[in-house]
């Protein structure tokens, strides 16, 4: 599609602020007003509006999406946008350690754990660590917890979160990065220890090197998204 608007503006309107094209607001591709809570995150999807040259590419509208997401779908049933996450909270990584003899295991105590006590300090549960693969059950009262803390959110940040803890396999990496003053590199970086482990120990396969590169760059995005609803 080629580019059709020449201005784009973000002006506040009830409820929020909202871009617009030639004086014209942008809607959500669900169709319904794309009303965001604060300018700084209107700031943002204005940038890629603007971004745009002579065609438009669709690919670029990272935050487009994430606000479309959470007004067209997480808006619509934020329960079920709670339960998505709570599986990561059921299966986190940061839970699942190698053997104790494992040169691996070392990496990942020093890493996940001072992650995993801070967020039972932050919300007053327990977590259940385990050496392997085999499942192991959360306590029903830390989920509950959990689940408390997800509802109290808004539907950006939840849509923040889905992408957060999808890119990081863990609940508990995706919370931490909604801290203002996260060291969001660092916490990509304690999510993908095991894959940077096997890096270090083969060396960096070109593709999985490029891969990690874009996660990365989604997982900085996403916490964007997350700082700037707030």
């Amino acid at each position: 599609m080629k580019r059709f608007y020449t201005d784009v503006a973000v002006e506040e309107v009830e409820g929020g602020f909202r871009v617009t094209l030639d004086s014209r607001p942008v809607k959500t591709q669900g169709g319904r007003p794309q009303i965001v809570p604060t300018r700084a995150l209107a700031e943002l999807l204005a940038d890629e509006w603007a971004a745009q040259e002579e065609e438009i590419d669709p690919a670029t509208f990272v935050f487009r999406d994430f606000a479309d997401y959470a007004i067209d779908q997480v808006r619509q049933d934020r329960a079920d946008a709670v339960r998505a996450l709570l599986a990561y909270a059921e299966t986190d990584t940061l839970c699942y350690r190698a053997d104790p003899d494992d040169p691996l295991y070392g990496r990942q105590q020093e890493l996940w754990e001072p992650l995993l006590a801070a967020a039972e300090e932050r919300h007053g549960v327990r977590f259940e660590r385990a050496s392997g693969i085999l499942h192991r059950a959360q306590p029903p009262e830390t989920l509950a917890a959990l689940r408390g803390a997800l509802e109290g959110e808004d539907e950006f940040t939840l849509a923040a979160l889905r992408s957060l803890a999808s890119l990081a396999a863990s609940l508990t990496v995706g919370l931490a990065a909604l801290d203002p003053g996260a060291d969001v590199p660092a916490l990509f970086a304690a999510a993908n220890a095991e894959e940077d482990w096997q890096a270090e120990q083969w060396g960096w396969e070109w593709t999985a090197e490029e891969r990690r590169a874009g996660k990365l760059a989604d997982f900085e995005k996403a916490a964007a998204v997350a700082r700037t609803a707030r």
